[in-house]
């Protein structure tokens, strides 16, 4: 499978690796950790120099219960980083995390390749038919309701299912609108139980009968550090577990923190299969 990024096709038939920048005060791991311009440089410098293949930037906290801010605080914090690191890196190849259309657009506009929408298009009726005139790749996540309301709706009856039922509606869509490259994200966390988690990741593969990339972000996360009673700063090596299996199981991009350490996960991944 490939996707097309600004004129670059990339091969996605070995796994990638997109590591993440969050600009937002308040994240769960990395939360306020970038205060200067140099220190975000020297981050991105040290993701790009690992292999990191995408740069995945948010400026806006879908942590749950996370507080809600803004569009235009949420461009306030984006647009000048996003002209910041192209300048520096002008091959690089950003993601923007965002759930609304305008914020996708004039990241796009600046520099970006990839819209990550956390809602696939549920939170901003305008963000399909956004994402269909920019052309950009678009990764699409499952989640009900908002950050602030998702860990209230974790009832299924049939998980893996449910899933399935939404990614083919929202993929249909897309499509019809002119989408053409579609990655998909379970959305591990989001709407889901530490137990819901672990079935997904259990149960990755079905997910291959949708036909496109699949994405996975468990970096850190608390299905980790909860079951292993530890903290998301000690919970590395729980990441490079799960990241482990889940390429095992079809993922396609591994949305981490940890560049290096997921490179390790994919090279060794990939040599097993062969």
């Amino acid at each position: 499978m490939t996707i097309n990024c600004k004129g670059n096709l990339i091969d996605l038939s070995t796994p990638k690796v997109m590591g993440i920048l969050n600009l937002t005060p308040d994240s769960f791991f990395d939360g306020g950790k970038y205060k200067n311009d140099s220190e975000i440089l020297s981050q991105v410098y040290m993701m790009l120099k690992n292999e990191a293949t995408f740069i995945d930037i948010g400026a806006y906290s879908s942590r749950p219960n996370a507080d809600h801010i803004s569009e235009e605080l949420e461009l306030k914090r984006l647009l000048p980083i996003i002209d910041l690191i192209v300048k520096e890196f002008p091959e690089i190849l950003i993601s923007i995390d965002t759930f609304r259309s305008q914020v996708a657009k004039q990241g796009i506009e600046a520099g970006a390749a990839i819209i990550n929408d956390i809602s696939a298009g549920q939170l901003d009726n305008f963000m399909l038919e956004t994402v269909a005139k920019l052309k950009a790749p678009y990764i699409m996540m499952h989640m009900r309701g908002t950050p602030q309301t998702m860990q209230k709706q974790t009832t299924y009856e049939n998980l893996i299912k449910e899933m399935l039922f939404y990614f083919s509606e929202r993929i249909t869509k897309a499509k019809a609108l002119g989408i053409i490259d579609m990655i998909v994200d379970p959305g591990f966390g989001f709407a889901k139980t530490s137990k819901q988690n672990f079935e997904i990741l259990n149960k990755l593969n079905l997910f291959n009968i949708l036909d496109k990339p699949i994405l996975v972000g468990l970096s850190r996360k608390s299905m980790i550090y909860k079951t292993l009673e530890n903290s998301a700063k000690e919970a590395l090596n729980g990441t490079s577990v799960l990241n482990t299996i889940a390429l095992q199981n079809g993922a396609s991009i591994l949305r981490v923190h940890d560049v290096k350490e997921a490179m390790e996960c994919v090279k060794l991944v990939e040599q097993l299969k062969s």
